[in-house]
């Protein structure tokens, strides 16, 4: 007889912590131009908007490359695939220290949204072989905790690198990125002999773990149309379709709000360490909140209360810290517009896995992934733009609570479309279930 939640937190200490390192760096790596920009768009005769078109092309790259990578992914295994994704993104984020002019720039961070795409959704795609449908919502957010840890850690290391300006005849936002770039690289090296590929071939697993595994996730997957394994199809499918325009505005509002952030700080009249420092207190409440929300809304039985009302709490507290002047109630709001923002995130990647499995889940992930991303490329454009044309550094919150409000009211449509989850009773007494 298996103890389900025994082997369910045996799989979780030896994968997700690994995982969540991985994410943690690829999140400095995707963030740290928005340290490196303080100093790098003077040191290159940028303007805030020709950087902003620059940091922005990432997604691009990200979104032409997203569904091929996870495709790609499905049929080559995770620790080569992951491997080759953090070794080269890692490459790149070092070359970006050479930068001599804005081309170069533009180059580059193109190549790095295409180095690192599919790394995400690669991650959701794998958690769907490794757990039953009831416990990925609070995985996803378990995984998602990393992001807020790299923007706490990235922050102040931002902050202090940039202090670095001239150590060695090297310019501080050089410092930013070869410091962030070399950890992908090693830590793609290590991918390669520690995350197994599937459960199947786990080397911590035994056989009749891996056996109610494997029966527990088919019982599960039984209940979906053929179709759903199909990656094309999946591809057409109206809920994806319809679940990638919905997430555009969360990302649109996270990368907005954490590209600028910095620099609304700045604004503040604090040094680059103090600055940094201070973006520590928003990601420590996304970290609390990605774990309470997930977690609660797993005991529930509808989960879209889980995704709109955080949406809803960001979107006002981004409202209120544009109207109210002082600066300490401004940074109140903004700490607690990124929890909302990142909250439900976790809850809302729990709904895919639910109509899709094996590469249709590869292609559908991937998909809603990469559409949705292309708000961070709308973020980094219209958020510098808006700045520039009234010359304030708050005004951008309003279009990001619009984009938040936006996504929260097409998530009650999603809802609706999306089936619940099955949960299979009494299954590591029979080794069968019976689905609600």
């Amino acid at each position: 007889m298996i103890d389900e939640k025994q082997l369910i937190s045996k799989i979780t200490w030896r994968i997700m912590p690994f995982l969540g390192i991985l994410y943690l760096i690829a999140y400095i790596d995707r963030q740290n131009v928005s340290y490196a920009k303080l100093q790098m768009v003077g040191d290159l005769g940028m303007s805030e908007y020709a950087y902003g078109l620059g940091a922005s092309l990432f997604f691009i790259g990200y979104f032409i490359f997203e569904v091929p990578s996870n495709l790609l992914l499905d049929r080559f295994g995770a620790s080569r695939w992951f491997a080759r994704i953090l070794i080269s993104w890692g490459a790149v984020t070092v070359a970006l220290a050479y930068t001599q002019n804005a081309t170069m720039f533009y180059i580059l961070r193109f190549l790095l949204g295409a180095c690192e795409a599919g790394f995400f959704p690669g991650v959701l795609y794998l958690l769907t072989l490794w757990y039953p449908s009831a416990y990925r919502g609070r995985m996803v957010g378990l995984f998602m905790i990393f992001s807020a840890f790299a923007n706490a850690i990235g922050a102040p290391l931002g902050g202090v690198l940039l202090d670095l300006n001239g150590l060695y005849g090297i310019a501080g936002w050089q410092w930013v990125f070869l410091v962030t770039g070399v950890p992908a690289i090693l830590a793609g090296f290590i991918t390669l002999f520690y995350l197994p590929d599937l459960p199947s071939r786990a080397p911590f697993l035994d056989d009749t773990e891996k056996k109610w595994l494997k029966d527990r996730l088919a019982v599960e997957n039984s209940g979906m149309e053929q179709s759903a394994a199909d990656g094309f199809k999946a591809l057409i499918n109206p809920r994806v379709l319809l679940m990638a325009l919905c997430y555009i505005g969360f990302p649109l509002a996270a990368y907005g709000l954490s590209y600028w952030l910095p620099t609304i700080v700045k604004n503040f009249g604090v040094s680059n360490t103090t600055n940094g420092f201070l973006n520590i207190i928003p990601w420590l409440l996304v970290a609390i909140a990605l774990y309470a929300v997930p977690a609660a809304a797993d005991k529930a039985e509808s989960k879209t209360p889980y995704i709109v009302i955080p949406a809803l709490i960001g979107a006002v507290s981004l409202v209120l810290s544009a109207v109210i002047p002082d600066h300490t109630l401004q940074f109140v709001f903004l700490s607690i517009a990124a929890a909302g923002i990142f909250a439900g995130q976790p809850v809302f990647w729990s709904l895919p896995s639910r109509f899709l499995q094996g590469a249709g889940a590869a292609a559908g992930l991937a998909a809603i992934n990469s559409v949705g991303n292309l708000g961070g490329f709308i973020a980094q454009n219209v958020v510098p733009w808006i700045k520039d044309s009234t010359g304030s550094t708050i005004a951008p919150m309003f279009f990001l609570a619009a984009c938040l409000l936006a996504a929260a009211l097409l998530v009650l449509v999603v809802g609706r479309m999306v089936p619940r989850t099955p949960r299979p009773e009494n299954f590591g007494n029979s080794g069968a279930a019976r689905v609600k």
